[in-house]
C-alpha cells in the first residue's frame, strides 16, 4: 500500500474517532444559543435523511465484502460502514435528544428546497443513492466487476452526501451537526479520490 493510500485509509479511520467525539457534545449547550430545532428546521432534515443516506451506504458496502476477497476493496468497505453507522447512530441520537421525529411527511430533501426532485429510480431518495435495481446487481457482481460497480455507486453515493452535507454546513444552526457536516465533506472528498485511483488500477473510471 502506497503511504498516500494508507493515509487515505487512516483518515477514515481518524474520522470514526472525530464522529464519536462529536457524539460526547451532543448533549452540551455549544449550538451558539440556537436552542432545539424545529421539526421542519435544516437540522432536523438533515438529521433525517442523512441517516437514510448513510443507511445505504452501509448496506452497499456490506455486500461488496461478501462479493470479493480484495483486500483493498474490503478494508475501504467496511471502513466507510463503520464511518457512516456510526455517524447514522449520532444523527438518530440528535433528533431522540431533540424530541423530534425521525421521519417527515415532507418529501427528502425539503430541507434544501428540493423536495420536488425527480427520483432517479425506486430506492433512489436523495441525491447519490441508488436504486433498487442498483442494488440488486451490485449483490449479483463477484471479484473485479463487483469491485468496479461498488467503486462507482459509492462515488456517486459520496458526491450526493458531500452536496447533502454542504447545505447542513450552510443551513444548519447547531453547532456540533454544523462540525459533523464539514467533517463528512472532507472525509467523503478524501474517498472520491481514493476511489478514482482504485478505479483506474481496474480500468474503470467513475460513472459519467
Amino acid at each position: 500500500m502506497t503511504p498516500r493510500r494508507a493515509g487515505w485509509i487512516a483518515g477514515a479511520a481518524a474520522a470514526v474517532l472525530v464522529a464519536a467525539g462529536a457524539l460526547t457534545y451532543a448533549g452540551a449547550d455549544d449550538d451558539g444559543g440556537a436552542g432545539t430545532p424545529a421539526a421542519d428546521s435544516a437540522d432536523a432534515g438533515f438529521a433525517r435523511d442523512m441517516a437514510v443516506h448513510h443507511q445505504q451506504a452501509v448496506e452497499m458496502s456490506y455486500i461488496v465484502r461478501d462479493r470479493t476477497d480484495d483486500e483493498e476493496v474490503r478494508r475501504l468497505a467496511y471502513d466507510i460502514a463503520q464511518t457512516q453507522a456510526n455517524q447514522r447512530g449520532m444523527l438518530i441520537g440528535w433528533l431522540d435528544l431533540w424530541g423530534l421525529p425521525k421521519v417527515s411527511s415532507d418529501p427528502p430533501m425539503t430541507w434544501m428546497g428540493m423536495g420536488d426532485m425527480p427520483s432517479a429510480g425506486e430506492g433512489s431518495l436523495m441525491p447519490g443513492m441508488a436504486t433498487d435495481a442498483e442494488m440488486d446487481k451490485l449483490a449479483g457482481l463477484s471479484g473485479r466487476q463487483a469491485e468496479v460497480y461498488y467503486l462507482q455507486l459509492m462515488t456517486e453515493h459520496h458526491k450526493g452526501g458531500v452536496h447533502m452535507a454542504e447545505g447542513c454546513a450552510a443551513r444548519c444552526t447547531v453547532g456540533v451537526e454544523k462540525r459533523l457536516a464539514r467533517g463528512m465533506v472532507e472525509s467523503q472528498e478524501s474517498e472520491i479520490r481514493l476511489m478514482a485511483d482504485l478505479l483506474a488500477e481496474r480500468g474503470a473510471r467513475p460513472r459519467a
